[in-house]
């Protein structure tokens, strides 16, 4: 690798040529002031707050656009490059709705950091605020135009990362905003409520819809029965907001946090992830024993469901009709659960931890659920736990571990690993491996299947049969795969598809801060949890074997089929906003 020596603020350092100034700072732990620059965008220079002067150079340059060369002097702290940032900032916060007190992103927000950082106390421009009201017309997102800083992150995020372009800018000059095509709400564009968007906002302008009111309330309801279930990624996530390191695997204290804030059962949602297995697997075998539509999808991720929806609705047919981990939860949690504890249904409300803003949309679908009763009453993002947890005050880093509540927390490796991307399929081929063969995979961990790359391809030989698969993660590869599909261009057996990249371990819903790099270290804590667990096939789970037993039948059966799987439908848009694609 070639490199290049220079020297910031003075202090020598080699960098790999091609490093961008930010980067090659962090080497030496020198945070460069940034706003729209992100480590897995593409560049976009817009805030120019990353101004740095370079020795030679007559005007400042952006440290995140521009690359290091051979003999470079980069200075980061001069007068005239602190008054730049501090112009830059003062400009923002002109035209920034700074409700600080009320806003869903207080003390976890980029500008305010900043403004923090540089003695910004007192804004001395006058505030240009339209201070238009925030846009709440669907169950997953709250965008609030007042608060945005025009960075462009969510734009890249929609368009670079899920290939969607629900976000874009209008207008010119100090007239620019960021919105949706003909202003129309997200949900009636091509949307699909996946949250990276917010994800990546660097302050409160995209936000998940905020329930953690309604739980406070239902846990301080006498008349109910709360209960609660956490999904895999979640564990592996909220560690980051409490000071412990990226991927951190905190699942005792998660429970002994979840139960210190009144919940009256604990479960883990590892057990609605074996239980799909047990109904996904049993659908595959049976297309491939009996005929049916291949390559079969996987149903799973709700921003992927809404997005097949919505842009390919004719390719239905091949996506499985199992629910998701989630919602078969729910659906046994209100029906087997509620029976075995005596509590009516009324009285039972469940609670979803999810690392995804579109599970809240899930929820509220009319399809997940029965008699009025949803299968989930309230869907917490890991972000809104953390929230709650704050709340109450638990030192959480400090909490003693506890275990899962029975019946529904006992949850198998391969239900672990359903938040990683290729983990579902993993999962599933653990399964549907020994149900053809009769005999255990060896060995059982399924190497082809993993990885971070967009497009995963595998030949698994299975008895007499090679079941081709590929796994897929973003909605920009999944676009691409459906377009293949289209084309007749596809021979695979089973296609995993998850909307967020890495899968649910980057979820929409998960902590601020989120990068590829934090990603890795929670697809890593994922398979050292599935590594450690008793069971590691969904179908050894012995919970999940007596709720068959006792109450489902066999797999695809009739309860199992009224209670376990839906069926999806074709959403009309009112525009085609991807005709030029």
């Amino acid at each position: 690798m070639e490199t290049v020596h220079l020297k910031i603020n003075n202090i020598p350092l080699e960098a790999p040529k091609g490093t961008k100034i930010i980067e090659a700072a962090k080497l030496i732990n020198i945070d460069i002031p940034h706003l729209c620059y992100h480590p897995d965008q593409r560049v976009k220079a817009r805030c120019r707050l990353c101004s740095v002067e370079v020795a030679g150079k007559k005007k400042l340059l952006a440290a995140c656009s521009t690359e290091v060369w051979e003999g470079m002097e980069v200075f980061t702290d001069t007068q005239i490059v602190r008054d730049t940032q501090v112009g830059i900032l003062q400009l923002i916060m002109a035209d920034h709705n700074a409700s600080c007190l009320t806003c869903p992103r207080n003390e976890n927000c980029d500008l305010q950091r900043l403004c923090t950082r540089f003695n910004i106390l007192d804004p001395h421009l006058p505030n240009v605020n339209k201070k238009h009201p925030a846009i709440n017309t669907n169950p997953s997102l709250v965008r609030d135009p007042s608060k945005c800083i025009k960075c462009g992150r969510c734009i890249r995020a929609c368009k670079d990362v899920q290939g969607i372009e629900a976000l874009t800018f209008a207008n010119r000059s100090d007239q620019i905003i960021v919105t949706t095509p003909y202003h129309l709400s997200m949900e009636k564009t091509d949307c699909t409520l996946c949250g990276q968007c917010s994800l990546v906002c660097p302050v409160g302008a995209i936000v998940e819809k905020d329930d953690t009111q309604k739980v406070l309330d239902a846990l301080q309801d006498p008349t109910l029965h709360v209960i609660v279930q956490t999904a895999p990624a979640v564990r592996v996530s909220l560690g980051d907001a409490f000071g412990l390191a990226p991927g951190a695997i905190a699942t005792g204290q998660m429970v002994t946090a979840l139960r210190m804030l009144g919940f009256d059962r604990v479960f883990d949602t590892n057990f609605g992830a074996d239980l799909t297995i047990m109904e996904e697997g049993a659908e595959l075998i049976d297309r491939l024993q009996n005929g049916g539509v291949f390559p079969m999808l996987t149903s799973c991720s709700p921003g992927w469901i809404n997005f097949i929806e919505k842009h390919y609705p004719e390719l239905l047919p091949h996506l499985s009709t199992a629910k998701s981990p989630m919602s078969m939860f729910g659906a046994i949690a209100k029906t087997y659960y509620a029976k075995a504890v005596g509590v009516p249904v009324e009285r039972i409300f469940t609670v979803s931890i999810m690392p995804c803003t579109a599970k809240k949309f899930e929820a509220a679908r009319p399809e997940m659920g029965r008699d009025g009763h949803p299968d989930v009453d309230a869907v917490l993002t890991t972000r809104e736990l953390i929230k709650l947890i704050k709340y109450v005050g638990l030192n959480f880093e400090n909490l003693p571990e506890s275990e899962f509540d029975s019946p529904l927390g006992t949850g198998s490796g391969a239900g672990a690993i359903f938040g990683v991307t290729g983990g579902v399929m993993e999962a599933a081929l653990r399964t549907v491996y020994e149900k053809l063969t009769g005999s255990e995979a060896k060995p059982l961990e399924f190497e082809a299947v993993r990885g971070f790359d967009n497009l995963k391809e595998a030949s698994i030989d299975i008895g007499d049969k090679t079941v081709k698969v590929a796994i897929v993660h973003t909605l920009l590869a999944a676009r691409q795969m459906m377009e293949r599909l289209k084309a007749g261009d596809c021979d695979y057996t089973f296609i995993e598809v998850m909307a967020c990249p890495g899968g649910c371990i980057g979820g929409g819903g998960q902590p601020i801060g989120t990068t590829n790099a934090v990603r890795q270290k929670r697809i890593k804590a994922l398979y050292e949890i599935d590594r450690n667990l008793p069971y590691r096939k969904s179908h050894a789970n012995p919970d999940i074997i007596k709720l068959y037993a006792d109450f489902l039948g066999e797999p695809l059966g009739e309860q199992a089929h009224a209670l376990l799987h839906t069926h999806y439908h074709h959403v009309h848009k009112r525009y085609e906003f991807s005709a030029a694609q």
